[in-house]
């Protein structure tokens, strides 16, 4: 265990760091899903914006890597653009 209050700190901060970007991550995860499995063209290129936006804010924010970002949007938009 940490001896340093600095450290204590530390521990409690990175924890509740972890958990917000586990739901961040999972709310974004479940966007995608339900972008994927949307049938309606029209519906899905309403939620296409908001979806990339949602990919690129986990990417500024690290809890992506950008290359992964650039991936799935650029698989989702071809998705989107095939249907």
């Amino acid at each position: 265990m940490a001896n340093h209050k600095s450290a204590l700190k530390r521990i409690r901060r990175n924890e509740a760091v972890r958990l917000r970007n586990r739901y961040q991550h999972k709310t974004v995860r479940n966007a995608i899903k339900k972008l994927r499995n949307e049938e309606d063209k029209k519906a899905a290129e309403a939620l296409l914006p908001t979806v990339v936006g949602m990919i690129d804010k986990l990417a500024k924010k690290n809890i992506i890597h950008n290359n992964k970002a650039a991936n799935l949007k650029s698989k989702l938009m071809s998705k989107v653009a095939a249907m």
